[in-house]
Parts: structure tokens; sequence; C-alpha cells
């Protein structure tokens, strides 16, 4: 089991602790829907040090880059970053991932915590342009600082203006007393606020500010329960329940970040895949009476007939009411179609709707 920096602080602040993607991680402190609400209603931080870094580097970076995501890379400046997903041959999903432009010709990626030795191996194995490739997951923390509260919150630890940072854009600066922090305007809970990457030697000092900045808006540390309840109010994928090895970009709802303005893995089959009509569809689904959908559940027809599994689910704390994620064939996927979870014993229904859930 590996430990982020802040393993001790979150024990002293009473977290309950449990593996996740082999690290030992924190996935809540008071509960969720306390969590939940501090980051959609004021500023709430997680430690999400288990996710990976890569740095790319040198004049064939791009390349690289350009080759193995899904997204055209050529589009960032330095100073931005965009959302992307790493293709296989199969047609499927090896990651999703964000890319920053940090230099010229420095790219960072941020992938998965489970998969961080899968994609380093993958995009190793295409490195044939002679890019420069360093794992730095070991060594650098990462805190998410999310909720409308947060810009205020935090603008006492920086000299920067955080409310000129737009929405995928980040800027290397100071940021409490630590120089050459990484100050992202990203984050996977639809609330704003920031992403903090820092040295492993900084990230308790960095906390400790934090929190204390935070004081007087109510901050509190959020756990990664709360983290999925706030993504999945939002429709955002989370690998390994809504898309994987098996799942394309186009049946996920992610063609958008598929850009054929350039040849990448698979790209060929993939455009092909785009003009056809697909065999499933993620949908998004709220429940028209009591009931909580959970991963694995099946989705079925009128009839009782199974059409689909729920790849998300949960009881949105925003709603109050169980909302989902789950693969249909496509005659099911029309906003406002009915369709029926099986909970248990008994098939709820359910009506599709327009992402997100959360509307603000």
């Amino acid at each position: 089991m590996k430990h982020t920096a802040l393993t001790k602080t979150h024990e002293a602040l009473g977290a309950k602790m449990v593996p996740f993607a082999g690290y030992n991680m924190p996935v809540q402190y008071e509960g969720v829907n306390i969590e939940h609400e501090t980051v959609r209603n004021s500023v709430g931080v997680f430690d999400v040090s288990h996710m990976g870094e890569f740095l790319i580097e040198g004049p064939n970076s791009l390349d690289l880059i350009q080759k193995v995501t899904s997204n055209d890379a050529s589009k960032l400046t330095v100073g931005k970053a965009q959302y992307s997903c790493i293709p296989n041959d199969d047609g499927g999903i090896v990651d999703d991932l964000i890319v920053y432009r940090i230099k010229e010709d420095t790219y960072l990626l941020v992938v998965n915590a489970s998969n961080i030795e899968k994609d380093w191996n993958w995009i190793s194995s295409k490195n044939d342009v002679g890019a420069d490739m360093r794992d730095l997951s070991e060594d650098y923390s990462l805190l998410a600082i999310q909720g409308p509260k947060a810009v205020e919150a935090m603008q006492s630890l920086s000299s920067l203006d955080l409310s000129e940072i737009k929405f995928y854009n980040f800027v290397v600066g100071d940021f409490a007393g630590i120089e050459h922090v990484i100050i992202s305007a990203t984050g996977y809970t639809g609330s704003g606020g920031f992403e903090i990457y820092c040295k492993n030697s900084e990230v308790k000092q960095i906390w400790d500010k934090v929190m204390e900045a935070g004081e007087s808006y109510g901050i509190k540390p959020i756990g990664l329960a709360a983290r999925d309840t706030l993504r999945l109010e939002m429709g955002y994928s989370l690998y390994g329940n809504d898309i994987d090895d098996t799942t394309s970009p186009f049946e996920a709802g992610l063609g958008w970040i598929v850009k054929f303005t350039k040849s990448f893995t698979n790209s060929e089959n993939l455009s092909e895949q785009k003009k056809r009509v697909l065999d499933r569809k993620l949908v998004a689904f709220e429940l028209d009476e009591k009931g909580i959908p959970r991963q694995g559940y099946d989705i079925v027809d009128s009839n009782g007939k199974a059409i689909g599994k729920v790849t998300s689910g949960t009881m949105s704390p925003s709603l109050k009411k169980g909302i989902g994620l789950g693969y249909v064939a496509p005659v099911f996927s029309d906003f406002g179609s009915k369709i029926y979870i099986q909970v248990r014993k008994n098939a709820i229904p359910a009506t599709v709707v327009k992402l997100p859930f959360y509307k603000g």
C-alpha cells in the first residue's frame, strides 16, 4: 500500500482511510453529504496526490503526444490545459487524461492513479520519436481546492490574481509561501476552483496554509466519496466505471475530444466508427421513484428485458434523487426515454436526461 505525503494529516483529522488504486486514501471525514455540500456552496480541499504525472520534453514531445492522444494538442499554448484520452488499438480507451503545456517543448500529462504503470508502458511503446519521458508520480503531490469561494478564500496565499486564471488555464507561481507551484483552474467537481501541483516536501505547508486561509470561509477536507458524487452530478466519466479499454470515445459521448485534424493511434478505425450507427451509447438517467442505482445493476426495458448496465450511480446529494450513467442501445438513448433500473427485485422507472444533472 502506497501513502501520500499527507496520510498522517488525514488520519489526525479522523478520516476514514481505504485502499484506492494502490494508495491509502481518505474516503470521508465528516460524511459524504456534508462534504459534498461544502464544495457546492463554499470551498473544500481534496488530497488527490495518487494521480500520475508524466513530463514529456524535447523537440519531438508534441509529436509523441499527438500520436498517443485523441485531442489536438497542437492547439495548446503555454499556460493552457486540455482534456483528452489515449486510444488503444481496438477502439477502446487506455485512459483519459489532462495535457498541460508547461513550456514550448515541455508537456505534463496527468493520468489516473490506477493506470500509471499501464499508461507509462503504453506511451513508452509509442515513443519512437525520441521524446524525453519522466515519471514524476512518486515525487509530486496534487491538491484540489474546489468550490465557488475557492478564489476568494485562496487569494491571500498568492501574489498572482487568481480570478484571472480562466477555466483550463494555469500559471506557475507562488502559492502558500512556495515558489514555482502549478496553479491550474481545473478540477472534477463542476463547482470551480483550482488544482495545485507541488513537490511532496512542500505539500504539508501548502495544506496547512490552505486550511488556515479557508477557515473563515468554512473550508473542510473532502474525501474520495464526495469527489465521486460531485463528478457524477456533472456527468464526468470515471475511468474503470464509465470508460475503459472496451468503450469507445463515441459510445461514451467523448467525440468532442477526438480530432481528426491529425493522425493518432487507431484514428482510421475511429473515423469509420464515427460515421456508423453505434451499438450502444452512454446515457444519463434520473430515477422517477425512490431508490439508489449502483454500478453493475441491470438496465431493463418495460418488459424486463436487459438492455444495459449501470456504470455509475448514487443518491445525488444536491438533487435528492437517484442518478446514474449506463450504456444502452441507441433506441433507448433519446432524452425523455423511459428505462428501468433493476434494484434487487424491483424495476424502478427512470428517465434519460441531458447532462449535467446538477445545473448550479
